[in-house]
C-alpha cells in the first residue's frame, strides 16, 4: 500500500486565497524652501552660487531667476535635487526658459543661451 500511495499523492490541499502583499509606494520628492544655483557668464568665466527662497527672484546680469519650487529626494534614495524655474532676460530676442532642472542631470532640462549658464547644485 505504501508503493501505491507514492505513485498516488494525496493531492495538496489547496491554499486559502490571500493577496499579494501591496507593491511598495514611491518615496515622492521632499519639498525644501530656496534652490543654490551657479550662474556663469560664459564671456568673461564669471561663476556665482546664488541662494534663492521659493517665489523669490535672483538677479544675474542680464537675466533674472524665479525659483517657483525646489524638491530633494528622500533619504535612501540616490541624491539628487530638482527645481522648477523661470528665466527672463531683460533684452528683447533673447531666450527665456521655464522648467524643472535637475541638479544631478543637468543636461535633461538646460537653459539656452548665448551668454548666461544656469544650474542647480542643491535645495536649501
Amino acid at each position: 500500500m505504501a508503493a501505491a500511495q507514492a505513485q498516488n499523492p494525496a493531492a495538496p490541499t489547496p491554499a486559502s486565497p490571500t493577496e499579494p502583499p501591496p507593491a511598495p509606494q514611491p518615496r515622492l520628492w521632499e519639498p525644501r524652501t530656496g534652490a543654490v544655483l551657479q550662474a556663469l557668464d560664459k564671456l568673461d568665466a564669471h561663476a556665482t552660487t546664488l541662494h534663492v527662497a521659493d517665489g523669490h527672484a535672483a538677479q544675474f546680469g542680464h537675466i533674472s531667476i524665479v525659483v517657483v519650487a525646489c524638491l530633494v529626494r528622500p533619504a535612501g534614495e540616490p541624491a539628487d535635487a530638482a527645481a522648477f524655474l523661470q528665466i527672463v532676460d531683460s533684452r528683447p530676442d533673447t531666450p527665456g526658459f521655464a522648467g524643472w532642472m535637475l541638479a544631478a542631470e543637468p543636461s535633461v532640462s538646460m537653459f539656452e543661451h548665448p551668454i548666461y549658464d544656469v544650474r542647480v547644485i542643491g535645495c536649501e
